[in-house]
């Protein structure tokens, strides 16, 4: 299959718009071509393509800073002599000053397939920026590594955030291109977008589903996404960061991982399983010890449970990772009543709000956790519907069979 960055350099056809126009470009170290080549340098070594500046988004151009809230400064690129602004740094949205610098905006980003990853965001500020200023945007679109399945309660009204960029479900089955025609439509832009479309990406096809496996080279879009299991476990584990038990940071298996020094793994598995097993499909669940080197419990020995889906047990449409991931909060809850499970820090630069509650986009999944008499089925009524009505919007905005 080929992304749109390659499409973009292969046929001429594509480039006859950029044609005496500057050119600029967001992304970030997945942000490559076919040959691994940064889409950076392969657009300053084609014909007609004016380069006049970069973008890099949260963890920076380079990919260098590897926590939340750690910003990137802008610098000039010392090969191409042309500036790199960065949108996670004192600025979210870019500034005139940085809108003056280009007339096309190239946005080549590799996403994960769930709302709270902060380049769908950036995405919606660009978009929006570029209708107050005239400006062009092209998405080079690539694989929503997660496939379509659809999953999570859909973002509330009034918690939008750098985390929440619209009232999506956690896993939304989105590509970037697609999500910028939501954007467009359901925030009335009157924006210039274009959306270079993949050839051959077949979102349904094992083994990869969403994810060209064996075709192309992963390479991690920010820090601790290092890996396929990675992108298809995140959009249950990044709840992780909104508690105090450890996702995996400092570990060589991020965000695949979850525990705590004082969690008895073994206990905590058996009593998801006796609460609802059919949410624990499509996948294996190992009970592990692990030692981070960073983060949370750094240099703590920790027991946990690891999520395996690389072996011929992942059923990608069974596998539920947002609901798996709940499923362990409240099987702590039920085990221990009084353990402190919510993490009450400055999350994204949100201080007035849970981090949990700001990761799921309201208090809903929270307080089904911390209410004792709450089920696995009262969790279901509340989010199947908004999982089937975000099914209607992803056939409507589709731009793939």
């Amino acid at each position: 299959m080929k992304f749109g960055i390659d499409l973009l350099l292969e046929h001429a056809d594509l480039r006859k718009p950029l044609a005496n126009r500057q050119v600029a470009l967001l992304a970030h170290p997945a942000s490559v071509t076919a040959n691994l080549v940064h889409s950076l340098d392969a657009l300053a070594a084609t014909k007609g393509i004016t380069l006049t500046a970069a973008f890099g988004p949260q963890h920076g151009l380079r990919g260098d800073k590897q926590d939340n809230m750690v910003e990137s400064a802008d610098f000039i690129d010392p090969a191409l002599g042309i500036p790199v602004f960065s949108l996670y740094g004192e600025v979210r949205r870019p500034t005139p000053a940085m809108m003056d610098s280009f007339d096309v905006l190239l946005v080549d980003l590799q996403d994960l397939g769930c709302r709270i990853y902060t380049f769908i965001t950036t995405l919606r500020y660009v978009l929006e920026e570029a209708a107050k200023f005239g400006k062009s945007v092209w998405v080079l679109d690539r694989p929503n590594p997660a496939g379509r399945p659809v999953e999570g309660l859909r973002l509330r009204e009034g918690w939008e955030s750098f985390v929440g960029a619209g009232n999506m479900p956690m896993r939304h089955g989105l590509t970037l291109g697609e999500l910028a025609h939501w954007f467009i439509n359901t925030a009335r832009l009157d924006v210039d977008c274009h959306v270079i479309k993949m050839e051959g990406w077949e979102p349904a096809q094992a083994p990869g589903y969403g994810w060209p496996l064996n075709e192309r080279s992963w390479i991690n879009p920010s820090p601790n996404a290092p890996n396929l299991s990675m992108a298809r476990c995140y959009a249950g584990t990044v709840m992780l960061e909104g508690t105090t038990l450890s996702e995996g940071r400092g570990t060589t298996r991020p965000l695949e991982l979850f525990g705590a020094p004082n969690l008895d793994a073994d206990k905590l598995l058996a009593e998801m399983h006796r609460l609802a097993p059919h949410w624990l499909q499509g996948c294996r669940l190992r009970t592990c010890w692990f030692e981070p080197t960073f983060h949370k419990h750094k240099g703590t020995l920790c027991s946990g449970v690891q999520i395996h889906v690389d072996d011929p047990a992942y059923g990608h449409d069974s596998f539920r990772p947002w609901r798996l991931q709940a499923l362990a909060f409240k099987a702590i809850r039920n085990l221990h009543p009084d353990y402190p499970l919510w993490r009450d820090f400055p999350y994204e630069y949100e201080h007035g709000r849970l981090a949990i509650d700001l990761i799921n986009g309201s208090e809903l999944l929270r307080e089904w956790v911390d209410g004792p008499e709450a089920s696995p089925g009262d969790l279901d009524a509340l989010t199947a519907p908004d999982e089937k009505a975000w099914q209607e919007v992803l056939d409507a905005v589709s731009l793939y069979a």
